[in-house]
């Protein structure tokens, strides 16, 4: 019998794209299944997670995932990516350091605990961050086969200083903003943030997309270029940031 993206509770937006919610967090990750080849968008915040990811992005694609692009260097979006040994890692220009700091691993950790993962789970998943080995400093298109191919950029800085985004190509583009772009509540500007670039972010995130692209953000509901558009607004007044 053949799995669908709903029996999984996934939401599948074009051919061969979906997205899933996961809980606790409401944090997105995203599947691209092309022939041969699968790129996950994010990794979840444990292993444990991750490997669930890992399961069920096998049984919607066909075959194992490939690539995975992480969208920026929270717990919440790479705790899972040691359950993808196989894959190409890829993130902007960047993260490698960051997740490879004794310091900022610990930070890392220590953000999990405080956000409500158990303390053993969290330094697991610290002690085995995964860092990108491809960096991205502009953009980078990657060929999945069947014609599949995804358009990596690198549109930050903003909610972080490292804020990868992903667009597929399509009927319709489908955009991953990563947090960047949030749904289910106000966008998160941590001491990590860059809130005088975030605005333009956006703008980036909008130039990729156009008018009639779906935008998934990192956490919440897919929306549309206008809701992108007035969340930048918005973070534009809230920073003081003259556009």
């Amino acid at each position: 019998m053949t799995v669908t993206w709903e029996d999984l509770g996934w939401k599948r937006l074009a051919a061969g794209v979906g997205r899933c919610r996961l809980p606790v967090w409401d944090c997105t990750a995203g599947l691209v299944a092309g022939e041969g080849a699968a790129l996950l968008i994010d990794a979840g915040s444990s292993l444990a997670e991750g490997e669930k990811l890992r399961a069920q992005a096998r049984s919607l694609a066909g075959h194992g995932v490939t690539h995975l692009a992480l969208t920026h260097p929270h717990f919440d979006h790479v705790f899972g990516a040691a359950a993808f040994p196989d894959a190409e890692v890829f993130g902007a220009v960047g993260m490698d350091a960051v997740l490879s700091r004794v310091r900022d691993r610990e930070e890392l950790r220590a953000d999990a605990v405080r956000g409500g993962l158990a303390a053993p789970t969290a330094e697991e998943a610290a002690q085995r961050l995964v860092p990108p080995g491809h960096l991205v400093s502009g953009e980078w298109t990657l060929d999945l086969g069947g014609g599949c191919q995804v358009l990596l950029a690198n549109v930050g800085p903003g909610h972080t200083a490292h804020d990868l985004a992903v667009l597929v190509p399509g009927d319709p583009e489908v955009v991953f903003c990563g947090d960047l772009v949030e749904e289910s509540g106000e966008p998160q500007a941590g001491p990590d943030a860059v809130p005088s670039h975030w605005p333009a972010a956006l703008d980036r995130l909008l130039d990729l997309g156009g008018e009639d692209a779906v935008y998934v953000p990192g956490h919440g509901a897919v929306v549309d270029a206008a809701f992108v558009r007035a969340q930048r607004d918005a973070l534009a007044a809230r920073f003081g940031v003259s556009r």
